[in-house]
C-alpha cells in the first residue's frame, strides 16, 4: 500500500505545492491566496507584499495562514505573483557594463549622446535612435559627474533607508550576491535584513551603522574569508533552499504531501535533514538552479584584488538616475492600485463573473420545466416557459442531478434533500420576488440567505451598489468557511 501511494504521489515531475490563505487581521477577513513558492521564499514577520493590487504587510505565519495588515507605503513591496525569473547570463550582463563603460568614456571625451549612439549602432543590431534613448539615463547620470556601474565598477549607493549596489553581473549572480550580503549584515548586525536583486542591481535595508561605506568594505574583504562555508550557512537561510528541501524531502517519500509549514516548523525539518543525501541533494538543486555560487566567488575575488574596482557614490542625498530607474521599476512591478480603482475592478470583475455563470433553473410549481441559462439572458421577470410560474429554483449542479433530486420530491411530504438543493429551492422565493436580479444574487459564491433579503431590498436595479453589496457578501461566506 505504501509503495503504490508513494508511487501515484510522484508520478508527476511537477512539485506539488501548498496554498496558503492570507488574513487581514484588522477586518478579520481574507485577502486572497499566497503560493507555497512565495511564501517560502519571501514570507517572513515585516515583509511587505502585493496582493490583489495593495501592498500588506506580514504580521504572523500560523500553519497555513498568514496574518497581515494594510500598508501605505508601497516602498520595497514584493509582488505576490513573483515566481522564478527568466535569467540574464552573466556574460550578457557583463556586455551591458562594457556598453555602459562606452558611454561613459565618450561623455568624458565631449561626444555628444547622438554620435554615442551611432557608434553604437555599427556594433549592435538597434537603430541609433533606439540606442539613443536606451542610454539617455547613463547620459544623465555622467553630466551629473557620477561614476557609472560598468563590467568593471561596481558602485554603492545611499539612498533613504536602503544601500544600493550597482553590479553588471546578471540574474544568479546577483540574487547569490544579494544573499550573501544580507546573511553577512544580518549576522554582525543582530538585524533581520531584507534584500532585492535586479539583473544589474542590488537593493539592501540599511540597519544599525550600516551604510555605502560599510558595504564598499564588504563586498573588498570578502574574498579573505572562508567565503565556502559562508556562503554554504548563507543559502540554508534561504527560501529557495527550504522549497527545494520540502520538494526533495517529497520526492523522497519522507515528508507528506500534506504537510502544514510554518517557520518554525521548518527550522525544525531543516535541522532535522542536516547530514542526510536529501539535505545534500536540496543544495545542489539550488545552487545549479537557483544561484551560481562559482561566478559568484571568482568575481568576488577580482573585487578583492582590485581588477574589479569598488567604491561609493556621493549623490548628495538624492537618488541617482540609474538608481531611479531601478526603483521605479520595482513599484511598477509591484503595480500598486489606487484604492478607488481597485474598487471598480472588483465590482466590474464580479459583473462579468456572475452574469457569465450558468445554472440549472427548474420550475418548483407545476415542476414541468428545468434547463440550462446564462444569467445574463434572463430576462427582467424570470418565470416557467410552460406554466408561468415565477418560482424556479436556481442549482449549481448539472440538469440530471437537479432532475434526479427533484424526483424524490412528493407533494405534501416533508423531505430534507441535499444541501445544495435546498439552497436551490430557497432561492426560488428570492427569483419570485425579484426576478433576474434575483437569479443574480443566487448565482454568486454563498451568499447568506439573510444577507441576500437584505442586498435585494436595500437597493435597485444592477448598480455598482447592487453588485458591492453582493461581492461584501460572498467576502463574509468566505470569511465563515475559513475562520
Amino acid at each position: 500500500k505504501t509503495i503504490y501511494r508513494y508511487f501515484f504521489d510522484n508520478l508527476s515531475m511537477i512539485p506539488d505545492e501548498k496554498t496558503y490563505l492570507v488574513i487581514d487581521v484588522a477586518e478579520d477577513a481574507p485577502v486572497g491566496i499566497l503560493q507555497e513558492a512565495f511564501v517560502a521564499e519571501y514570507a517572513k514577520p515585516g515583509v511587505k507584499f502585493v496582493i490583489r493590487g495593495s501592498p500588506w504587510k506580514i504580521l504572523n505565519i500560523h500553519n497555513d495562514k498568514i496574518y497581515v495588515r494594510s500598508e501605505d507605503d508601497p516602498t520595497g513591496a514584493i509582488p505576490s505573483w513573483v515566481g522564478e525569473e527568466i535569467p540574464v547570463p552573466m556574460e550578457v550582463a557583463l556586455e551591458v557594463g562594457k556598453v555602459k563603460a562606452r558611454v561613459e568614456e565618450g561623455m568624458l571625451e565631449g561626444q555628444t549622446a547622438r554620435e554615442i549612439a551611432v557608434r553604437l549602432s555599427e556594433d549592435y543590431p538597434a537603430r541609433a535612435e533606439t540606442i539613443e534613448r536606451a542610454i539617455s539615463e547613463i547620459v544623465e547620470h555622467v553630466e551629473k559627474g557620477l561614476p557609472v556601474p560598468t563590467d568593471g565598477r561596481v558602485v554603492v549607493e545611499d539612498w533613504d533607508e536602503n544601500v544600493i549596489i550597482h553590479a553588471n553581473f546578471g540574474t544568479l549572480v546577483n540574487r547569490t550576491l544579494a544573499r550573501l550580503v544580507g546573511h553577512i549584515i544580518s549576522e554582525e548586525t543582530g538585524y533581520p535584513v531584507g534584500v532585492q536583486q535586479e539583473t544589474y542591481t542590488i537593493v539592501t535595508q540599511t540597519v544599525g551603522e550600516v551604510d555605502a561605506s560599510y558595504v564598499v568594505s564588504l563586498l573588498r574583504n570578502l574574498a579573505d574569508t572562508d567565503l565556502d562555508a559562508i556562503m554554504k550557512d548563507a543559502v540554508t537561510k534561504t527560501g529557495m533552499f527550504k522549497r527545494r528541501l520540502i520538494n526533495v524531502a517529497r520526492k523522497a517519500g519522507a515528508l507528506s504531501k500534506y504537510a502544514n509549514f510554518s517557520n518554525i516548523t521548518l527550522g525544525r525539518l531543516m535541522k532535522s535533514f542536516e547530514g542526510t543525501c536529501i539535505f545534500e541533494e536540496a543544495m545542489k538543486d539550488t545552487t545549479r538552479k537557483d544561484l551560481d555560487i562559482e561566478a559568484t566567488m571568482k568575481l568576488l575575488r577580482k573585487m578583492g584584488n582590485g581588477e574589479i574596482e569598488v567604491m561609493r557614490m556621493e549623490t548628495g542625498g538624492e537618488i541617482s538616475p540609474l538608481a531611479k530607474v531601478v526603483i521605479d521599476g520595482m513599484r511598477m512591478k509591484s503595480d500598486i492600485v489606487p484604492p478607488d480603482k481597485i474598487t471598480r475592478i472588483i465590482i466590474e470583475s464580479a459583473r462579468a463573473r456572475i452574469l457569465n455563470e450558468t445554472r440549472v433553473l427548474a420550475c418548483l410549481g407545476r415542476r414541468d420545466h428545468m434547463d440550462t441559462y446564462r444569467i445574463k439572458e434572463l430576462p427582467e421577470k424570470v418565470e416557467c416557459p410552460r406554466c408561468g410560474s415565477t418560482e424556479l429554483g436556481v442549482f449549481d449542479r448539472s440538469i440530471e442531478e437537479v432532475s434526479k433530486e427533484r424526483a424524490k420530491e412528493r407533494p405534501g411530504r416533508k423531505r430534507e434533500g441535499e444541501p445544495w438543493w435546498e439552497r436551490g429551492k430557497a432561492m426560488a422565493k428570492l427569483v419570485s420576488m425579484y426576478g433576474r436580479r434575483g437569479a443574480i444574487v443566487a448565482a454568486a459564491k454563498r451568499v447568506d440567505m439573510t444577507e441576500a433579503w437584505d442586498l435585494l431590498a436595500e437597493t435597485e436595479g444592477e448598480t455598482n451598489e447592487f453588485f458591492d453589496r453582493i461581492v461584501e457578501g460572498e467576502r463574509n461566506a468566505l470569511k465563515r468557511r475559513f475562520i
